[in-house]
């Protein structure tokens, strides 16, 4: 999942087989002017350009469906927006040797991408649960399709975040959700993304009564921040403290979520 690990193991193989084999000729061969360029590449010092990745494609002698691979690794690793990296995520995926070999990976990543995945988890703790897709489409809020609640059904299974019981019944499981380093920050950020656009979304769609939305605008010191979110992360705590102890009726799945962002530049970088 890594382009610069790759480039790593690829340079070992190569010198092994050529002791004479060197920076400096990796360089030629790429045709770039710096024999350095390519271990600070590796040690994350530095990103590949568009030049210098078609010179490090040709270095490489990669061709075909290899090269595809080793620029969508770049674009997943460097890509200026989310967006491309998303986009660079949905063609290594879509690769049918990727399926192959990393089946849980992409299952996590679009367990976290697609908000109704833990959705789904949560609401199969109710007494009603059905894994049926239809039933799940019209269950959640907003409604979500027949094929995409099919689709996530597939992603929990094959994660094991549910379980079909002895008797048939599905349930939730007790189990993690792990992402590779490379995708997780993205995968995360696809989640509160999207958890986010529900909270917008329910200005307008929901009930005052269904819902809750609070905020504050604050002037604070720097030094502050750390305490803000430690403080954070034990409400998170004590709120899902209050949800176990009452987890014999649940009877709707709801999103909590806690944010802390800078509305304003730092002291000294407001130009």
């Amino acid at each position: 999942m890594s382009f610069r690990a790759y480039l790593r193991d690829w340079y070992e193989a190569r010198k092994g087989a050529d002791r004479r084999f060197s920076h400096r000729l990796f360089a030629r061969r790429a045709g770039v002017t710096s024999p350095s360029l390519f271990n600070e590449v590796v040690q994350g010092k530095r990103n590949l350009s568009a030049q210098a990745l078609d010179g490090f494609v040709r270095a490489l002698q990669l061709t075909g469906h290899a090269a595809t691979v080793f620029r969508d690794l770049v674009a997943l690793d460097q890509a200026p927006t989310e967006a491309e990296r998303n986009a660079a995520w949905e063609r290594l995926s879509a690769s049918r040797r990727f399926r192959g070999a990393r089946p849980i990976e992409g299952a996590a990543f679009a367990y976290l991408s697609h908000w109704y995945c833990p959705a789904i988890r949560e609401l199969a703790v109710r007494r009603d649960f059905r894994a049926d897709a239809d039933w799940i489409a019209r269950t959640l809020q907003p409604r979500i399709t027949a094929a995409q609640a099919r689709e996530a059904l597939e992603v929990l299974f094959e994660l094991g975040l549910l379980v079909q019981a002895e008797d048939g019944s599905v349930m939730q499981a007790e189990t993690s959700v792990a992402t590779a380093h490379q995708v997780q920050g993205l995968a995360v950020h696809n989640y509160h993304r999207q958890m986010l656009q529900r909270a917008v979304d329910s200005l307008e769609g929901a009930a005052s009564g269904e819902r809750h939305i609070v905020g504050v605008t604050v002037a604070i010191p720097m030094s502050l921040v750390g305490e803000l979110k430690a403080e954070l992360d034990r409400m998170q705590e004590r709120l899902l403290h209050l949800c176990d102890a009452h987890a014999d009726g649940e009877e709707r799945v709801y999103q909590l979520e806690l944010c802390l962002v800078p509305l304003s530049r730092d002291v000294g970088r407001s130009t």
